[in-house]
């Protein structure tokens, strides 16, 4: 990114849209709309032209969709692109080929409506102004060839009272989408039931789970209150629902709630580690991945005081190194590693337990 305002090009093929988007993210002081495109092949010739740090792309747009526009704009200027999509398949196959973050187009309902869309497109600007794309675009490549090249599987031997008590709780923000992909993908299907907050809008939580579930060992799906935790199965928590653990004479469950946003999300990271200090304790393994700002900081600070096992992704494999580094600068963390350590590791530790 450039020193001062973060340079923007905005690609989207409705003059109107383009206006609106440009209008409210110029009264950023941190955002300066250098330009905008009405379609991917126009919008080519201006990053060329003006060199933004992040582009915001719609993907239904003529003469190629965003999704192939970024197939071929990756490869060869990789840089900062926010998908701005009212269709969240659309949204989630962006991710999965180099889009960094995604917003929602709002139903305007009132001038309020606009307002909030503006207010957190800016902050997803800015956030992915300082993201680690190249990073992002190996992690998609291994991820590919890792499928396609079949690795030795992980072998898990934990006892069953001992795999039985545990549970495995995962919490990250920008850049999570993969990155919690690379952690589960190859878990046996006999690890502990495992919960996971990935900052996300409603309706694209189920899409994510059912692509996860796709390609995992583990089935994946996407949290109901009440919902058993088991053995072999990932829940991810439903957009606008905070995700909490509970316990009673059966075993462990969640509860999916709407609240009121906690560190400034809903579902939460801090909300899930809280309640999973307090239920697990010592029988918990805690991981906080890649994404901005603090949440999960304090919650996993509280899950290691109460005896839990706790890593957080290192910087040099982090999109964006904030949640983990505000949790490692808190205490939190008792051990930090790479992305493609942390699967083995949890396996590993697994193993161990008595």
């Amino acid at each position: 990114m450039s020193l001062g305002k973060v340079k923007v090009l905005v690609v989207d093929d409705s003059m109107l849209f383009r206006k609106t988007l440009m209008d409210g993210l110029n009264r950023d002081s941190n955002i300066e709309i250098i330009g905008s495109a009405a379609d991917p092949i126009e919008s080519m010739d201006k990053i060329l032209q003006l060199k933004p740090d992040v582009i915001t792309l719609d993907v239904e747009m003529p003469k190629m969709n965003g999704i192939e526009f970024l197939k071929k704009l990756m490869p060869i200027r990789p840089m900062p692109v926010i998908v701005v999509s009212s269709l969240p398949i659309n949204a989630l196959d962006a991710l999965h080929v180099g889009a960094v973050d995604f917003v929602r187009k709002p139903m305007i309902k009132g001038p309020s409506d606009m307002a909030n869309f503006i207010a957190e497109l800016a902050i997803k600007i800015k956030i992915a102004s300082t993201a680690h794309v190249s990073r992002l675009l190996s992690l998609i490549s291994n991820s590919n060839s890792t499928v396609a090249s079949k690795p030795k599987p992980m072998v898990l031997s934990c006892n069953s009272l001992a795999c039985s008590s545990t549970i495995i709780a995962i919490g990250a923000s920008t850049g999570g989408t993969e990155a919690i992909l690379e952690v589960v993908k190859d878990l046996p299907e006999s690890t502990p039931g495992v919960i996971v907050v990935q900052h996300m809008p409603a309706v694209f939580t189920n899409m994510y789970a059912q692509r996860l579930s796709r390609i995992c060992k583990m089935r994946v799906t996407e949290a109901v209150d009440k919902e058993r935790v088991e053995k072999g199965k990932i829940i991810i928590a439903a957009g606008d629902y905070h995700l909490k653990l509970a316990k009673d004479a059966n075993g462990y469950y969640i509860r999916s709630e709407q609240g009121p946003k906690v560190s400034g999300h809903c579902p939460s990271v801090d909300v899930m580690f809280d309640s999973v200090a307090d239920v697990a304790g010592k029988n918990a393994i805690g991981i906080i991945l890649t994404g901005m700002g603090a949440d999960g900081a304090n919650g996993i600070t509280k899950l290691r005081e109460k005896g839990g096992y706790t890593i957080g992704q290192d910087k040099d494999s982090c999109i964006v190194y904030g949640m983990p580094m505000e949790a490692y600068k808190k205490g939190g963390i008792v051990k930090q590693m790479s992305l493609e350590q942390i699967g083995p590791e949890i396996v590993r530790y697994l193993n161990n337990r008595k």
